[in-house]
């Protein structure tokens, strides 16, 4: 038997009751998220459980225990010579303030309810048959609009968009766009926002993800100025884009190539192609760190069987890495390629006939 290493051995274990109380620590935050618990603690002098509880209809023993978990985790501030606790201003951007680029309650709800298939993707290990993103709980596509907003109101309109060339220019003046498995509509309504004068189109093959995309456009006003129709990225109709936009998808398609292709014959000679996806390297060791960590364990969950289940099942996973992606858009046509902008988490490309 292999020495053991007592060092690294306590590492692992240090590691893994992390990990285990973080797994716990997660059905508290959508606990938190649904009964108002962090909004209620932001902004405001620091709180007894019992003031917590009367302010948010709850149970001061139940919120008691919350609250600790919460200190315990750092996402609370204990406050111990008074026995109160508060949210410091990192902590309510993070947890209290819907709509900041920070707000982050949407990845555990994305989480948790990516596991709540658990079973079916168990057995699709074995089998080697996809799960379609249409098999998941709508709790899902609920988690993945909230969790990837935030992300696209920080750096869509100010800086992703003026990345490319010469198409914010287009959008102002009144561009057609097409926002290609735009589920909840996150991006396309973000974009509709900042450009009144340009017309949007989202498409997304997820009837249930559409519908609710139409309900979020008529809360925001826009819909005079973009509709949802339900399509894949193989088949959406239209012609003559100036803008095509995917976000955070490719990876999810059977058939990235055969997307490409399509994207590129609707798009106008001189059109662009904005395709935004999971920051990755293009070798797994450069991967391998929480973030890696994170998308290689969504991927797992939700990208990979869903592209599985399409055809094509070329199954690309959310981190493919810039040389793959390029590759994928070559083959579909697109001569003029070039990484317009990325983020810790998000690389930016523009592809352009």
């Amino acid at each position: 038997m292999t020495a053991i290493d007592e060092t690294k051995l306590q590492q692992l274990l240090g590691q893994i009751v992390a990990d285990f109380g973080a797994t716990m620590f997660a059905a508290l935050t959508r606990i938190g998220d649904k009964l108002g618990l962090y909004k209620a603690l932001a902004g405001t002098e620091p709180q007894t459980p019992a003031e917590l509880a009367a302010r948010t209809g709850t149970a001061e023993r139940y919120v008691r225990e919350w609250l600790n978990a919460n200190a315990a985790g750092g996402y609370v501030t204990y406050h111990p010579e008074r026995g109160r606790y508060s949210l410091s201003p990192e902590q309510a951007l993070v947890l209290a303030m819907e709509g900041s680029p920070a707000f982050m309650l949407g990845a555990f709800e994305m989480a948790l309810a990516a596991g709540r298939i658990e079973p079916k993707l168990a057995a699709a290990f074995v089998s080697g048959e996809g799960v379609g993103w249409h098999e998941h709980e709508h709790q899902l596509f609920h988690g993945i609009e909230r969790f990837f907003r935030s992300g696209y109101a920080a750096n869509l309109v100010s800086s992703w968009i003026p990345a490319l060339e010469g198409v914010d220019v287009k959008l102002k003046a009144g561009a057609a766009v097409a926002d290609i498995g735009c589920g909840h509509g996150a991006s396309t309504i973000l974009m509709a926002q900042a450009y009144p004068n340009a017309r949007f189109t989202g498409f997304d093959y997820h009837q249930a993800s559409i519908e609710a995309a139409r309900a979020r456009a008529a809360e925001a006003g826009v819909a005079d100025r973009v509709r949802f129709e339900v399509a894949t990225a193989k088949s959406y109709p239209g012609q003559n884009y100036d803008l095509v936009t995917v976000f955070d998808a490719l990876h999810d398609m059977g058939d990235p190539v055969g997307a490409a292709a399509h994207v590129r014959a609707t798009l106008k000679p001189d059109g662009t192609w904005l395709i935004v996806e999971p920051y990755a390297a293009d070798c797994v060791e450069a991967n391998l760190h929480p973030i890696g960590r994170a998308y290689y364990s969504g991927s797992t969950l939700m990208c990979t069987p869903n592209a599985l289940d399409q055809e094509g099942a070329m199954a690309l996973g959310a981190q493919a890495g810039e040389a793959r992606l390029r590759a994928v858009l070559a083959e579909g046509g697109f001569t003029r390629i070039r990484c317009a902008a990325q983020t810790p988490f998000n690389l930016i490309l523009e592809a352009r006939p």
